[in-house]
């Protein structure tokens, strides 16, 4: 029978596929990390969003049905300095909207907040004592990775260029997910953020593969079997999958969101900042086509969200889209609904087979 001609990541990770699902923050919890555990493949949850206690919560619901491997994902941005002249500068350029539908700026809302990892988020994990962590925007303080290491737990994180892949892996890193242009919301971007230098998924894997002595896991623009075998032929050890998983049941998106992934195309997707101040891939809807997918006024990251929440909160249960972000990555048309269990399974399997084809 035709195996995995590159066993890397199974081996590092103990798991059976190479397989890993994306932590989408909001998107999903431990519920689809169990159903892609039980696969076979490592399941993840994201944790940007999430208190201590509710990290907890989710760990201990993992542990309760499966003991698989698991992953917790932080970010590790800088929380920005106030700047309350650009914060008013954007809701001046948001107004109009607000009094569209009947909305008062001056009325306040709620700040976004996006919590990166830190000395507490270190000990918790300790605590709870995941088989990996990854990491989005870099890695967080050195001392923190040191003791992440120490516990034999193992770090990976994200790289869009073949620069910051060699930083991961010179400062820590296990192995290297090569995030090209394709994938869906945020860029793991952090030695620049310039989007117009960023590289698509075919060329990235192979050079990160080339430059670096750890193991790649390809990321973006892959959601059905040929983008796995694909990523294997380009030197990938696994794959990490994360639009594919939004139409899965399990999936956390709203209705709304849901749709959109039904009828997006590929090129009706677009790299934007207005979301939430960084670079992010999202479906195209009114607020990028009119104010521009990269707008100078939006305040650092995670700031540029928390005057679009009323505007969304207003619109969204008319069934718009218009003020939400909805995360895509290019190739969400090749994705099909199942359970995220038997996503997994069905990926794996057709993957196989399409290799074997070429034996």
């Amino acid at each position: 029978m035709k195996t995995w001609s590159d066993t890397r990541i199974l081996k590092l990770f103990n798991i059976d596929l190479p397989i890993l699902q994306a932590p989408m923050a909001g998107a999903n919890n431990s519920v689809m990390a169990i159903a892609v555990a039980k696969a076979g493949g490592l399941g993840s949850i994201p944790c940007a969003l999430y208190t201590a206690d509710q990290i907890r919560n989710e760990v201990q619901k993992f542990r309760a049905e499966t003991n698989k491997p698991l992953n917790l994902n932080f970010f590790c941005h800088k929380n920005p300095a106030p700047d309350s002249i650009r914060e008013e500068n954007w809701l001046k350029k948001l107004e109009a909207y607000y009094h569209e539908f009947g909305l008062d700026s001056k009325n306040g809302y709620t700040p976004s907040s996006r919590n990166p990892f830190d000395e507490k988020s270190c000990e918790l994990v300790l605590e709870l004592k995941p088989e990996v962590v990854s990491f989005h925007f870099g890695l967080p303080a050195k001392e923190l990775v040191t003791k992440l290491k120490a516990a034999h737990i193992k770090i990976i994180s994200s790289a869009t260029t073949v620069d910051e892949a060699r930083f991961l892996t010179e400062n820590g890193c296990d192995a290297i997910i090569a995030q090209g242009f394709e994938a869906g919301g945020h860029r793991g971007i952090f030695q620049s953020l310039d989007i117009n230098t960023q590289v698509g998924t075919m060329a990235l894997v192979p050079q990160i593969a080339d430059a670096v002595s750890i193991p790649v896991i390809a990321s973006g623009g892959i959601a059905d079997a040929r983008g796995i075998v694909a990523s294997f032929a380009l030197g990938a050890s696994a794959v990490q999958i994360g639009t594919a998983y939004l139409f899965c049941p399990e999936s956390l998106i709203s209705p709304v969101h849901r749709k959109a992934l039904k009828s997006v195309k590929d090129n009706q997707t677009t790299l934007t900042n207005i979301f939430t101040g960084r670079p992010a891939r999202a479906i195209e809807n009114r607020l990028t086509k009119e104010l521009g997918p990269m707008n100078i006024l939006a305040p650092e990251f995670p700031l540029a969200g928390g005057p679009l929440s009323p505007l969304k909160a207003k619109t969204e249960p008319m069934g718009s889209g218009d003020f939400m972000s909805m995360w895509s990555g290019q190739a969400a048309h090749l994705a099909v609904e199942l359970p995220a269990e038997e996503l997994t399974k069905h990926l794996a399997n057709e993957a196989l087979k399409r290799m074997r084809m070429f034996d």
